[in-house]
């Protein structure tokens, strides 16, 4: 009950500017099922807003995560539009056992470099700035947590771009986990909006399965 009524405390203090960004990081996923252009637009505003919301809360990589969405939300509006049926239709495709091999193993690699670099930041920090503790060493927070997120995110929003039906799948696991990572850093909100995120993917996922265009990813090879 303590815990339930902590969570709306923190929820009713949440900023208009963070209620934006999850209203509008919402209507993205909406719009990502149905494969509308739209998303893109949703998603830019959104990353421009949780962009000052992540470097205030001391989380460097996910920060710089949000220039790489600000980035990928310009080019998945150009790559959608580019791919875009006369009809309307976006056609999907799938990735190979030895392509999701190989993405999955970046990403361990990738994380465990990320995190021990960000270590080794907060140890040289500490020393310069005589801070005390790495814990409150603001700037280096959650490392691995923050890394894994990153890097996942930043994989499984190449597959959106790129309509690889799989990426709802990857975000399962990577939502879970930034849903615990931003709830410790008191964005409870964004971590509400995460939790809703495991359920839309799943619903994605099955949308996208049962709306394939089927022809056309029979068609189509990932580069």
């Amino acid at each position: 009950m303590n815990t339930l009524q902590s969570i709306l405390r923190e929820l009713l203090g949440t900023s208009i500017w963070e209620a934006i960004a999850v209203i509008l990081a919402l209507a993205y996923l909406v719009l990502a099922v149905r494969r509308s252009l739209w998303c893109w637009l949703c998603a830019f505003i959104s990353t421009a807003i949780y962009i000052v919301l992540m470097a205030g809360s001391g989380l460097v990589m996910d920060t710089l995560l949000q220039v790489y969405y600000l980035v990928m939300a310009v080019y998945g509006y150009l790559e959608w539009r580019k791919r875009q049926q006369p009809s309307g239709e976006l056609a999907v495709v799938s990735w190979s056992a030895r392509q999701h091999a190989m993405a999955i193993l970046a990403v361990v690699l990738a994380t465990i470099v990320n995190a021990w670099v960000l270590q080794y930041l907060a140890v040289w920090l500490a020393a310069m700035t005589k801070s005390g503790p790495l814990h409150n060493v603001v700037l280096v927070r959650s490392p691995w947590l923050d890394s894994f997120v990153t890097w996942g995110s930043v994989l499984t929003t190449w597959m959106v771009t790129r309509r690889v039906i799989e990426n709802w799948l990857y975000w399962i696991v990577v939502d879970s986990v930034g849903a615990y990572l931003y709830y410790s850093r008191g964005l409870t909100a964004t971590a509400g909006l995460f939790i809703a995120y495991v359920i839309m993917v799943v619903y994605g996922y099955m949308v996208w399965h049962k709306r394939p265009s089927s022809a056309a990813v029979a068609a189509e090879t990932v580069a």
